[in-house]
This record gives C-alpha cells, sequence and structure tokens, in this order.
C-alpha cells in the first residue's frame, strides 16, 4: 500500500486493537461549543486532560479547553496563531502559568493525541505540567510572548477543575471556537497520568494510537466524552454524569472520522500559487467557499492514492441560478502528485482531470483534461443541490462521473477493463503516481460540499461501501470503497 497525506507525510493505518467510534465535527463559523459548571471544587493541584484533535481551519486562536477564573480570565489549552500549543494559568496574570510548545501542529490530514498532565505538588518545576503529543513529552517550548512560566509549587488553579464555567471547543472568557474535530476526550480529577493512559505504540506500525480507557478512575469532576449518542453529544460516559450542555452542535455533526479511521477531507495547505487561493474552509474542511475576489482557486484533498483499489465520493453543487460560466460549477475531479499549480481550473494540463458544466448552445457537463475539453453526451442537466458522483478505478485505470444517482453516458463502474460508460481512461504513466481528489471552485455563490464518507450536510438516503463506511447519498458502486485509512489499508 502506498497512501499519502498531503498535510505533513506519509500516513499509514495502524493494525487492529481499540476501535474509536465517532468524534464531534466543530465549525468556528457556527459557534460550536460545549459547557459545563461543575457542581463543586475538585482537586485543584492534580488533574489530566487528554483528547484527540484532528485540525480544520488553521493559523488562528483556536481554543480547546477552557474554564472561567475567579478574576474573569482563564484557564486554557487552546492552539495559538502560529500553530503552537499553549497551556495558560490564569491568563498568567502574575506569572501563574505560561507553557507554550515549540512544536507547530498544523497537519490537517493527521489525529494529534493531546495529553496535558498537571501535578503542582511536585519540586522540579517542569514536572508540574507536562505535555505530551502524540505519547511523546515536550520539551521544548517558545519564548514567545511571556517565555516559559511554570505554576508556583502547590499552587491551586482557579479555573480548571473548580465550580466555575468549563468550555469545550471555546475560550470561555470570548468568541474563539474550534474548528475541527475532537475524539475521546477525557478529564481525570485527582491524577497526574501519562499518555499511556490513554494510548500505546502500535508494535508493527510505530504510530501512536487510542486505548480503552473506560476502565480508569476519573475522579469526582473527571468525565469521558466518546460522541456516540448522536442524540447527547455532551453525554459523560465514565458514570460520574458530568454531562456537558450541547450549543450549535446537531447530530450531523457526529462523525465517524476518528483516530482509528482517518478520513479524506480537503486540504488547506496545498493551495494554488500562480492564482489566488483566498478561499474558506469551514465543516472540517469538507466544504470549502472562495471569497467573491477569488478566481479560479484549486485545492486538494488530504489523502492520496497510487497504483490499485476502487475509490468514490460524492460532492453536493451549491448554485446561484445564475446561468452563465462565471456562475456554473467550476471543475471537480483530481489530479495526480505533478500537478503544477499554474492553471486556471482542473483539466488545463496532463496532470489533471475534471467535469465542468459549461455555457453552450445546449448547457452540457463536459471532461476537461490536457487543455482540451469534451462533450460528456446527454449530460445536459445541472440544478443547485445536485449530487455529483465520482467513482476512480486504480485497478483498471477508468474514471467515471455521474449525477443524482445515473452514471454519465450510461457508465458501469462495475465493467472493469471494458470500462463500459468510463468518460476517462488513464495510462500506465498516469497510474505509477498519487492521484488526489482536487476541486476548483470560482465564485462564492457557487461551490460544491464534499462527501468523502462524512458530509456536513443531511442526506436522505445513507448507503455506506461494502465494509460498512460513510455515509453517502447514493449506492456506492460494488468494489468501490470509501477514501479512509481503514479502506486504503485493505485496497489502496
Amino acid at each position: 500500500m502506498r497512501v499519502l497525506g498531503f498535510g505533513g507525510g506519509q500516513i499509514s493505518e495502524a493494525a487492529g486493537g481499540f476501535a474509536v467510534a465517532n468524534s464531534l465535527r466543530f465549525d468556528d463559523g457556527s459557534s460550536d461549543y460545549l459547557n459545563r459548571t461543575p457542581s463543586s471544587d475538585g482537586n485543584r493541584q492534580k488533574f489530566t486532560i487528554s483528547t484527540w484533535v484532528k485540525r480544520g481551519n488553521i493559523t488562528s486562536y483556536q481554543y480547546i479547553f477552557s474554564a472561567l477564573t475567579s478574576v474573569g480570565d482563564k484557564d486554557a489549552l487552546y492552539f495559538a496563531n502560529d500553530d503552537t500549543l499553549w497551556f495558560i494559568v490564569n491568563n498568567n496574570n502574575a506569572g501563574k502559568g505560561n507553557v507554550r510548545t515549540a512544536m507547530i501542529l498544523r497537519d490537517v490530514s493527521a489525529w494529534y493525541h493531546i495529553c496535558v498532565a498537571i501535578d503542582t505538588t511536585q519540586s522540579t518545576a517542569s514536572n508540574r505540567v507536562k505535555i505530551y503529543i502524540n505519547g511523546i513529552q515536550q520539551t521544548s517550548f517558545s519564548s514567545a510572548g511571556d517565555g516559559l512560566v511554570y505554576p508556583a509549587q502547590n499552587y491551586n488553579f482557579e479555573g480548571f477543575n473548580t465550580n466555575r464555567s468549563h468550555n469545550i471547543g471555546k475560550n470561555v472568557s470570548s468568541t474563539n471556537y474550534l474548528d475541527g474535530y475532537l475524539s475521546e476526550f477525557v478529564f481525570i480529577d485527582g491524577q497526574q497520568l501519562d499518555p499511556t493512559s490513554f494510548g500505546e505504540f502500535d508494535e508493527d506500525t510505530g504510530i501512536w494510537k487510542p486505548i480503552d480507557v473506560s476502565g480508569l478512575t476519573f475522579g469526582t469532576n473527571g468525565f469521558y466524552l466518546d460522541f456516540e449518542n448522536s442524540g447527547s453529544l455532551g453525554a459523560d460516559v465514565s458514570g460520574n454524569g458530568n454531562n456537558f450542555t450541547v450549543n450549535n452542535l446537531t447530530s450531523i455533526d457526529q462523525t465517524t472520522d476518528t483516530p482509528t479511521n482517518n478520513y479524506c477531507t480537503l486540504n488547506p495547505l496545498v493551495t494554488a500559487t500562480s492564482f489566488t487561493d483566498n478561499q474558506n474552509y469551514s465543516e472540517g474542511n469538507t466544504i470549502i467557499i472562495p471569497n467573491s475576489t477569488d478566481n479560479y482557486g484549486t485545492t486538494f484533498s488530504t489523502l492520496g492514492v497510487q497504483g490499485s483499489g476502487k475509490w468514490y465520493w460524492e460532492a453536493q453543487i451549491v448554485w446561484n441560478g445564475t446561468s452563465n460560466n462565471a456562475n456554473f460549477p467550476r471543475t471537480i475531479g483530481f489530479v495526480t502528485e505533478d500537478y503544477a499549480f499554474n492553471y486556471s481550473y482542473l483539466g488545463q494540463d496532463g496532470e489533471s482531470w475534471g467535469i465542468i458544466f459549461a455555457d453552450a448552445a445546449t448547457d452540457i457537463w463536459k471532461l476537461e483534461h490536457g487543455g482540451s475539453s469534451t462533450d460528456i453526451s446527454g449530460a445536459t442537466s445541472m440544478a443547485n443541490g445536485d449530487t455529483i458522483m465520482l467513482a476512480l478505478d486504480l485497478d483498471n485505470g477508468k474514471f467515471y462521473a455521474g449525477r443524482n444517482g445515473s452514471w454519465f453516458t450510461s457508465g458501469d463502474p462495475t465493467s472493469g477493463a471494458t470500462g463500459t460508460g468510463a468518460i476517462a481512461t488513464l495510462t500506465a504513466t498516469d497510474l505509477s503516481k498519487f492521484i488526489i481528489p482536487a476541486v476548483t471552485n470560482a465564485t462564492n455563490t457557487t461551490y460544491y460540499k464534499f462527501n468523502f464518507g462524512n458530509p456536513a450536510f443531511t442526506i436522505s438516503s445513507g448507503n455506506s461501501d461494502g465494509n460498512g463506511y460513510g455515509n453517502f447519498e447514493y449506492a456506492v458502486p460494488s468494489g468501490y470503497y470509501a477514501l479512509n485509512t481503514k479502506n486504503l489499508a485493505e485496497f489502496g
């Protein structure tokens, strides 16, 4: 298997072990967060925070967990605008505490495990706040701002683990929201635990992966949010009943993109260079909307595949109703790893393929590739809310596309080498390269909402692939699979 993650490196699938069922998708533009106020103080000197995070938008202040202090400031764990991880104690007022990693966390294709272990009774200052990322203790810290400051020995926290307001996904004293996904959120009251209580290194791959935490001792104010109850997304399953109130999150925000099965999304780190790419990513990087000044911004997805497998994904059209090329949906398809980004849209070179709805004597869908445009026979309809279906057969080098449950040119993605109705055939050279789903958008009122199996919009029917993964509007062709690490490990 060769699977490429376009966020920071090659992605592999940890073998076997504990499987995480769900995560919760937070969108900063929707003001999503959870909140709870404990009925009494817990241990204000010893506690542990553990969660898995997959990032959406980056380079902005985004809060994972925060708690109001008595003076109206906060204790907080958050991403800074330089994508470092920051743990701050009472806003570091009077030097209460300020620990900021040198490590930058901006790989939107990956899940990070973050563990912050607190014990202010420790005589060694650096043992009072320990930060672990993917099982590794961080020992290199940023000197930015107030520099490295540990809490005083025997310090009693004034926010975390008190009977004051606690927020997940939001700055408790402002409006900085998290953008991305959280999974397996655990708070331990009364113990400073290391990350081996929450994860382990896979013996085959060396990847840090989750373990079952249900047997931990959580303490009075401790909680475990597994996000498995779509009707009660803030439910604490530790046995303590320390449930959180849900704000602006709904069942559609419960996803199966998890640390043990990582789904494809769009990728703000891989963007056009010769054309503006001032686009807005939302809903866990499943939706991309250009700014009004943007023209033909092209974006990759986070996962690429090479050499084998059959892959399926969908996208829903948002169209402003204006019938001309400037307002019709632009190209959606895929590129190879050699795509140069110096073209205005997909299909203008030999390293990209895309379908586009075009203004003509008879409006029609076209295939764009190699600088040529070819009408797709009979594909003359497009409307707001349509679902575009894309099927890529790397075993036979065939590309199929369709709309609202019907394949263009009576295509049959299960026809193998025959390629019945395929709209494009890839060469051996094409198939030797990594191939990555991609899209070009042109206007902020016409764009695509992507569905790689975890849509941020309502699906009326609900179809999964042969492995039971994904939530698609239309039936996944037999032998085709959603783009996630479980499927890639098996068929990629």
